[in-house]
């Protein structure tokens, strides 16, 4: 024992966003505070295999992503009976290692959903970030939409399309939509991120090419009205109250419409930010306000990042979409909106990994039989 906290780094996952994971894994994984914490680097496949990376070898490469090693052992994890968690080696031969929290950095899902969080929690793991209920709630784009309005956040109108609907019937939920929405109009899979599967919609004729792609990704697919209006967006870390960070605001380059997969993650120039936005000083105040509303409405724990669509006519906040797990590069908006607000990625991972581990002791000791 050496007295480190032991922080098993999860990433990589069989979702749509894997790419994204390794390179969020990545920074975390180099970020990490090693006089306080110990590395054990767990790994998802696209396969679904979990496999226990080698922190030795993983540090000897150097690039934005992660590698993940085919040949590294699989591994389970196990309760040890005492309130701890183990990554035990599927081959009987490869040590068990000891876990004090895991730090999930996976995307997408199966991820970010609450099905990651469910095993966890069935493991009895402590972990960063919101629990089974907030997962999943956030991650379906239109639960979370509902759940806004209830607390009373602005929703922008949309309508919800659904695969078996749609296939047996497009005419129908075409007329649905133009009887709702004014173009243009955006389609985005329920329970998807990072802009996967997402078309921008300006003629109806174009609307089924963009449905069938966009149910390629989810069973559920929301046509949404489109706005003209500034991408504001807002990082919340948990706290009592929880800490809002000030808003940034994003300017997808004009070539790409709207700020695409591509403009987040393929082309360097794809999106210019303001950080923070230029906004005035009660705008600011509002939409800060909006965000922690959010972040309690949809009971999150740990962190979030909770994007608005400003109305530029109206001058109106429109509550967009909430992300449990963001992106977590160094150059990510979560992590760059709370440098600005005063605090660094390292002290970041490590307050984080803190409220994990505060949150696990808390439920922890909740009574979970009832005596009479």
């Amino acid at each position: 024992m050496n007295g480190k906290t032991r922080v098993a780094v999860l990433y990589g996952g069989k979702s749509g966003e894997h790419e994204v994971s390794l390179k969020s894994g990545a920074s975390v994984v180099r970020h990490l505070d090693r006089e306080r914490f110990e590395l054990i680097p767990v790994s998802i496949d696209k396969q679904g295999r979990w496999q226990r990376q080698d922190p030795k070898r993983l540090a000897e490469w150097n690039a934005e992503s992660l590698p993940i090693y085919a040949d590294a052992p699989e591994i389970r994890l196990a309760a040890d009976g005492t309130g701890g968690l183990k990554v035990a080696g599927l081959d009987g031969n490869s040590a068990a290692d000891d876990i004090d929290v895991v730090f999930p950095v996976i995307h997408g899902p199966l991820c970010e959903d609450g099905a990651v969080q469910g095993l966890l929690e069935l493991s009895g793991a402590a972990y960063v970030g919101s629990g089974v209920l907030a997962s999943a709630v956030g991650m379906h784009k239109d639960m979370a939409k509902r759940l806004a309005a209830l607390a009373g956040l602005p929703v922008a109108p949309y309508v919800m399309a659904v695969r078996r609907d749609y296939l047996r019937d497009p005419a129908a939920v075409a007329a649905a939509a133009q009887e709702k929405l004014t173009l243009p109009v955006f389609i985005k899979p329920c329970n998807m991120g990072s802009s996967v599967g997402v078309h921008k919609v300006k003629r109806w004729e174009d609307l089924g090419a963009a449905l069938t792609d966009a149910f390629r990704y989810d069973t559920r697919v929301l046509i949404e009205q489109g706005i003209d209006a500034r991408e504001i967006e807002v990082a919340v870390l948990d706290g009592d109250p929880p800490f809002v960070s000030v808003a940034s605001e994003l300017n997808a380059d004009p070539k790409h419409e709207f700020y695409s997969y591509e403009a987040k993650y393929v082309d360097q120039d794809g999106a210019t930010v303001d950080l923070p936005a230029k906004l005035e000083p009660a705008q600011m105040e509002r939409v800060r306000e909006l965000a922690k509303t959010a972040f309690v409405a949809l009971e999150c724990s740990g962190l979030a990042r909770v994007d608005f669509f400003l109305d530029r006519r109206s001058g109106e906040f429109y509550f967009n979409e909430i992300n449990t797990l963001p992106g977590f590069t160094a150059i990510s908006m979560y992590p760059k909106m709370m440098e600005a607000s005063g605090m660094a990625y390292r002290d970041l991972i490590t307050r984080l990994i803190e409220l994990a581990l505060e949150r696990h002791a808390e439920r922890a000791a909740l009574k979970t039989d009832y005596e009479g």
